[in-house]
């Protein structure tokens, strides 16, 4: 059922996927194609935070702050899963892989590998000063309309 706490997590959640997915754009290598892969990841953290954070809200803000964390760890966990596959399958449709076995250990390989070019001090820590803001801000709205 849609609720204003579920409305608030998704849409601040989703701006801050975006910002985020901004700030990991210059360190792609050069020539990637980025044309989707703002939107994208702004649609993923959009669910994630419709159905982690804002079906949570509304029980303290210590939960508040936990569920935050959960909402930012499944968003990555998806935007990399998404992006890791997208390339796998784009490689697979060039006749890249001899086999799907080999296609999935190389998708693990580009999940791995884009992690780490997301996982430096530019991303990670306003990554966690928005997800303490967007798990405050919807915990408080949860207060106020429930």
């Amino acid at each position: 059922m849609p609720t204003g706490a579920k409305l608030i997590g998704a849409m601040i959640f989703a701006a801050l996927a975006y910002f985020l997915t901004d700030l990991v754009k210059p360190l792609l290598p050069e020539g990637s194609r980025l044309g989707w892969f703002a939107p994208v990841n702004g649609l993923i953290g959009f669910i994630m935070g419709w159905t982690i954070l804002g079906r949570r809200a509304g029980k303290s803000y210590r939960h508040a702050f936990g569920y935050g964390f959960t909402t930012l760890a499944a968003t990555v966990f998806w935007s990399l899963l998404c992006w890791a596959g997208y390339e796998m399958l784009g490689r697979s449709m060039k006749l890249y892989y001899d086999g799907p076995v080999e296609a999935l250990q190389e998708m693990a390989q580009l999940f791995v590998g884009y992690a780490k070019i997301a996982a430096v001090q530019d991303v990670v820590l306003p990554a966690i000063v928005g997800t303490v803001f967007v798990s405050w801000f919807t915990e408080f709205f949860a207060r106020r309309w429930s």
